[in-house]
């Protein structure tokens, strides 16, 4: 097929993953160009700018240039996707899964304890590590990957979160770092995962990415996905979702936590579709009074 135009933001990270998708698409002995592109998110807009709310931010312009044509593909962090998927459009293909957990960087050799400041934006890691580590000041910290380690360094935070899967891919591996085990911090739903999605129509590169896709990277994230949908994940929300498909079924724990960490809801469950899998989570979560808390964040 023809030259592929692969449509990205211009982050470092993003970068990174656009031509790590276009080394894939070369193995196949298909060539692609990388076309960096500027989001709404990238120019400071505001959450309610955007009818998909804050994810949507992130990747408005792109998803305008697949639907024109100015761009063939389009690589996307699947946890900066909203839950509800585009009828024009389709995931394509999702490729193995980078490590999907959390990572604590510290400025300094120490644990983290009561009275140390941890910077995040993350609505899920502040009501994570309030519920576990009473007593730390988690206060809001913005910035691309090497923007939030500079200021770590520089002293602004004496702590912060990063997911391992941008670190990995940036090929940064922080001095004091410690990557959190899922039962201590549940993931962002898609977190590690890549996203990469062209117009439903075009069937000759969606034949061409059926090549890229890692079957159980796949189901996982439609499993995380599906919880999202159920549960109303169309905005940042206070949810960790995390899943692995085995043989012929798929696990999935997720967590819902007030963002004071005063309240946590966990629930888990296994079966043989992703739909199944996550309803049966978000009935769980929903009978624990998830619902009241997401009410809560919605209306705050």
């Amino acid at each position: 097929m023809s030259d592929v135009r692969i449509g990205t933001r211009r982050s470092d990270l993003a970068m990174v993953q656009a031509e790590y998708t276009r080394d894939l698409l070369a193995a196949q002995g298909v060539e692609a160009r990388i076309v960096p592109m500027t989001t709404s998110g990238d120019e400071g807009a505001a959450a309610g700018s955007s009818p998909s709310g804050l994810k949507g931010l992130w990747i408005d312009t792109i998803l305008e240039a697949l639907r024109s044509g100015e761009i063939d593909l389009a690589v996307h962090s699947a946890k900066d996707l909203p839950a509800e998927d585009e009828d024009d459009l389709a995931i394509g293909a999702v490729p193995e899964r980078a490590d999907p957990r959390d990572v604590l960087v510290l400025g300094a050799d120490r644990a983290l304890e009561a009275g140390m400041v941890l910077g995040t934006a993350s609505l899920r890691r502040r009501a994570q590590i309030l519920a576990a580590f009473p007593g730390v000041d988690v206060v809001e910290f913005r910035g691309n990957v090497p923007t939030r380690l500079r200021k770590l360094a520089e002293g602004d935070v004496d702590a912060t979160i990063l997911a391992a899967a941008g670190l990995a891919r940036l090929g940064r591996s922080p001095e004091f770092a410690r990557p959190f085990g899922v039962e201590e911090m549940i993931p962002a739903p898609g977190q590690g995962c890549l996203a990469l999605q062209c117009r439903a129509d075009d069937r000759s590169l969606r034949a061409v990415l059926t090549l890229l896709d890692h079957r159980a990277s796949q189901i996982a994230l439609a499993t995380e996905r599906a919880l999202m949908r159920r549960i109303g994940g169309g905005c940042a929300l206070p949810l960790g979702a995390i899943a692995a498909a085995k043989r012929d079924t798929v696990r999935l724990a997720a967590i819902v936590a007030a963002p004071d960490g005063s309240r946590v809801v966990r629930a888990a469950a296994e079966a043989a579709e992703p739909e199944r899998a996550a309803g049966l989570v978000a009935d769980q979560l929903l009978a624990q009074g998830a619902e009241e808390i997401l009410r809560e964040v919605r209306s705050a």
